[in-house]
């Protein structure tokens, strides 16, 4: 039986339980059947999109005497010009994989049901190159539909952005059959691709178990319709914002320090909160970034919730590398990263400073950025009046 706060119903009709059950059980498999068939509309146009834009670039560069540094070139220029038009999702990087998409699966489309795309007269185009096809159509206006083109996609933008990382054509096309066959998430499907399934399946001798084993789904694979609508690649294409923590608490966490921080002195500028960055085929995301306009650099800070540990000193600096060379001008100083963490009964606070030019731009940072102890005893005292009134509104009912 669904968990649930009952209105007062002392003066109303009893109420039928069980039939309400029912029906709350029925409309929220609705909602979530909408979501999940909105999520699958939205990636199944977005695909062909990226699939269009692909075929359209290596069209153009073909037209090229030199294909390298003409392609480069037009995709420098196209990537700016869109950037500036729609935002997010038309990086350099983006377009060369919308270009690598379309290399990957221009020859041969056809519906996953096995039936062909319609032609023109009620012909069909089984076993047809697209690009073939689409030749002898003589005007940009005759060419496919793009709800003709997305049906041959039948599995998420990022399942073929992770596919395009598999090297072999071979395996490429046995995972994204496994894939369509078995209904795996996208997690699923890197779970498979990271265990090297299709090698293990090569090589054993009962391929038949080993498959049936690959289809079976574990708990960490599933995605939930709200997972799957944040899924930043759609987040992109639809212009939409991405700003979320993992929990309230976090949130609210968050949104105390970059207070906090914009009012130690005034020298801190706030850039971003969650921001996003793209690093191969994993995205990450940097709690808050700040601007510090007497150090002349961004500082970039990362909240943990459990113990400081190598990882996440990794994890910064690495974060910090992509900073250097995608968000710092060419006037500004090296980023700075800071790492908070926090967990009952301790917290920590450490700034990434390795790496930097010389040893004087280093001390400068240590005199100019807050000190490390008054941003632990902030997060420590932020922390315990969060929880507080955390528990307070549980133990009241009153809703956070």
């Amino acid at each position: 039986m669904i968990m649930r706060k009952m209105p007062d119903t002392s003066a109303a009709a009893p109420l039928d339980l069980p039939e309400y059950d029912r029906l709350l059980s029925e409309v929220i498999a609705l909602i979530e059947q909408a979501r999940g068939a909105s999520v699958r509309t939205v990636n199944a146009i977005m695909t062909a999109t990226y699939w269009r834009i692909g075929r359209r670039i290596v069209e153009v560069e073909q037209k090229g005497l030199d294909r390298a540094e003409y392609g480069e070139t037009v995709i420098r220029l196209l990537a700016g010009e869109l950037t500036v038009r729609f935002g997010r999702g038309f990086a350099k990087s983006n377009l060369y994989q919308m270009r690598a998409f379309y290399l990957a699966n221009g020859e041969i489309i056809q519906t996953p049901s096995g039936k062909s795309l319609p032609g023109e007269n009620g012909q069909t185009l089984s076993g047809i190159s697209v690009a073939g096809a689409l030749e002898k159509r003589q005007t940009p206006s005759a060419e496919l539909d793009i709800r003709e083109i997305s049906v041959c996609f039948p599995l998420s933008w990022s399942a073929y952005v992770r596919l395009l990382s598999v090297k072999s054509e071979h395996a490429r096309r046995f995972y994204e059959t496994e894939a369509l066959r078995c209904g795996w998430s996208v997690r699923q499907l890197d779970r498979q691709i990271d265990s090297q399934f299709y090698e293990r399946a090569a090589m054993s001798k009962n391929k038949a178990s080993m498959l049936a084993k690959g289809a079976v789904a574990k708990p960490e694979d599933a995605l939930t319709p709200e997972e799957a609508i944040r899924d930043p690649y759609i987040l992109e294409f639809l212009d939409l914002k991405d700003e979320y923590s993992e929990n309230d608490l976090e949130e609210a966490l968050i949104r105390h320090l970059e207070h906090f921080l914009m009012e130690l002195g005034g020298d801190f500028a706030f850039v971003g909160r969650q921001k996003r960055l793209r690093i191969d085929d994993e995205w990450y995301r940097v709690d808050l970034l700040f601007f510090h306009r007497r150090l002349r650099c961004l500082v970039v800070i990362d909240l943990k919730r459990g113990r400081l540990t190598h990882a996440d000193a990794g994890q910064m600096h690495m974060y910090l590398n992509y900073a250097r060379e995608h968000w710092t001008r060419p006037e500004e100083n090296p980023p700075v990263g800071l790492i908070l963490c926090t967990h009952k009964g301790a917290a920590m606070a450490r700034y990434a400073l390795e790496g930097l030019p010389n040893k004087v731009l280093a001390a400068e940072y240590r005199t100019a950025l807050p000190e490390e102890a008054v941003l632990v005893g902030e997060l420590e005292r932020t922390r315990q009046l969060l929880e507080e009134r955390s528990t307070v509104r549980n133990r009241s009912g009153i809703p956070a």
